[in-house]
């Protein structure tokens, strides 16, 4: 992890000079101020992780310098040097907050250890940080729960990219887990150790969004009164994850773009280019083809994030992994409630397959959690569940079958019905007619309703709908003939 500079305020030019070679000699980083008056100025401008400072200067002397600077930077180390040392100063400078004290002349090995000591305890800081911060929302491969085929081949395609630096781009449905993804080939790669930064380009206003993600310089704009290191700094030897992405300005995806080319950008407001080591994940739910042709998105910016491709795949088209989401959801919000619910009933069941999950994965959890929470016995019912009107209504509203777009119209019916029965004979025939169209293949047929085989299946069984001769491909390559 990359030290700031080191800060030495002294009114003497040769001693300036001298300290700030002999720390330059070990690698470290020197800013020189030669009162504490202008100490204090660089203080709002710069990040430190130590100040070395003379205890009598010209003008504000060490000892009141170092009591503003406890003020402003309690956590900022100051060591104290003066040329008149007694056990008494000594005493008071600790007091009010020096990390140390040393009497000129001094031996430069003293300095330096002194020096070490601060550099450790600024990295040892700043990695438990990085840790607490991991600590509460860590992701492992396990979080990626299902047996469907897509989501195994997922995992293992997650195993497989995640030890490279390779770029990834995540395209997928809101809800799909593309969150998760990324927090797992962070947490399995080499990088594991170090920063994983997430940034949500749609919920930072687009004006703000390239000062948080590259930093700026002081004066950079009104309110820029000091230097802000960006997500990409903050992220240097580790991971950013960058989601959202599609909403992203195009003016501020060029500067993307040059970016990810060699890794150096320029804050705003600043003229020095810096450069550092990150390995970029992105993630969009927005239709990334139709972006691009209509000059939302950056075509050369798609094909440089494109190197590793993942494509979550919705709820709706994962079968039985609903189920076994549902119960991992139920036992996780039984625990947190301390309620004691041990299954879902065979009816609540049939209705989770039923839905098509607009929301996907989000959506189910919320649905569980809702569930545990107003269930009274030790197996959630239907009852328990939201009758999924509103939910529905998304998926309805931009549902779209092969052949019948815009002749979505109720039939003919006759005589006097109630609403709830229109509808119901409304449903079965827009079934009848997908499966007529799809040759009897129910896997087809559900594809184009949007909605998942097992729900399907359900439906026809609650409408009574049965078709002669259909095809089940997943569960069974031969005709059914199952009667009327």
């Amino acid at each position: 992890m990359k030290l700031p500079p080191l800060l030495v305020v002294d009114d003497e030019k040769n001693m300036r000079l001298s300290l700030e070679t002999v720390l330059n000699g070990e690698g470290y980083q020197v800013l020189t101020a030669e009162s504490a008056e202008l100490g204090l100025k660089l203080l709002e401008s710069e990040a430190f992780f130590m100040i070395v400072s003379d205890a009598r200067l010209g003008g504000m002397s060490g000892y009141e310098f170092l009591k503003e600077v406890r003020k402003r930077r309690p956590e900022l180390p100051v060591l104290i040097m003066t040329a008149y040392a007694t056990p008494k100063l000594a005493v008071e400078a600790i007091k009010n907050g020096a990390i140390d004290y040393l009497a000129k002349p001094f031996d430069p090995e003293e300095l330096l250890h002194a020096v070490k000591r601060c550099a450790e305890r600024h990295q040892l800081l700043a990695e438990n940080a990085a840790l607490k911060a991991k600590a509460g929302d860590a992701y492992r491969l396990e979080q990626i729960i299902g047996e469907c085929p897509k989501v195994r081949e997922l995992r293992e395609l997650i195993k497989t990219v995640a030890p490279t630096d390779a770029t990834v781009l995540i395209l997928g449905e809101s809800g799909t887990g593309k969150e998760l993804i990324a927090g797992s080939l962070h947490s399995l790669s080499k990088r594991a150790g170090q920063t994983y930064v997430r940034l949500n380009c749609a919920a930072i206003p687009e004006t703000l969004l390239e000062s948080e993600l590259f930093g700026y310089e002081r004066g950079a704009f009104t309110g820029a009164h000091r230097t802000k290191r960006g997500y990409v700094e903050e992220a240097d030897g580790g991971t950013i994850f960058l989601d959202e992405i599609g909403d992203m300005s195009r003016p501020l995806q060029a500067k993307l773009l040059r970016f990810l080319e060699d890794g150096t950008f320029t804050r705003v407001g600043g003229t020095q280019e810096l450069q550092v080591n990150v390995r970029l994940i992105a993630a969009t739910n927005r239709n990334i083809v139709e972006a691009i042709r209509a000059g939302e998105f950056r075509e050369d910016l798609f094909h440089r994030l494109n190197v590793m491709q993942f494509r979550p795949p919705p709820l709706r088209d994962r079968g039985a992994d609903i189920i076994q989401l549902a119960d991992h959801f139920l036992r996780l919000f039984a625990f947190r409630l301390g309620k004691n619910i041990r299954s879902i009933t065979e009816p609540a069941r049939l209705a989770l397959l039923a839905h098509s999950w607009p929301g996907n994965v989000r959506e189910l959890r919320n649905v569980m959690e809702r569930a545990v929470i107003l269930e009274s016995t030790e197996v959630i019912r239907p009852t328990s569940l939201p009758d999924f009107e509103v939910e529905s209504r998304l998926r309805r509203g931009d549902l779209q079958l092969s052949g019948v777009r815009g002749s979505l119209h109720p039939p003919l019916i006759e005589g006097p019905v109630s609403l709830s029965e229109a509808l119901v004979q409304f449903e079965r025939e827009l079934i009848l007619a997908a499966i007529e169209r799809c040759g009897g293949n129910l896997t087809r047929a559900a594809q184009q309703l949007e909605l998942s085989r097992h729900a399907l299946r359900y439906r026809m069984s609650r409408l009574n709908v049965t078709v002669d001769g259909t095809v089940d491909e997943e569960s069974d390559s031969s005709p059914t003939s199952p009667g009327r």
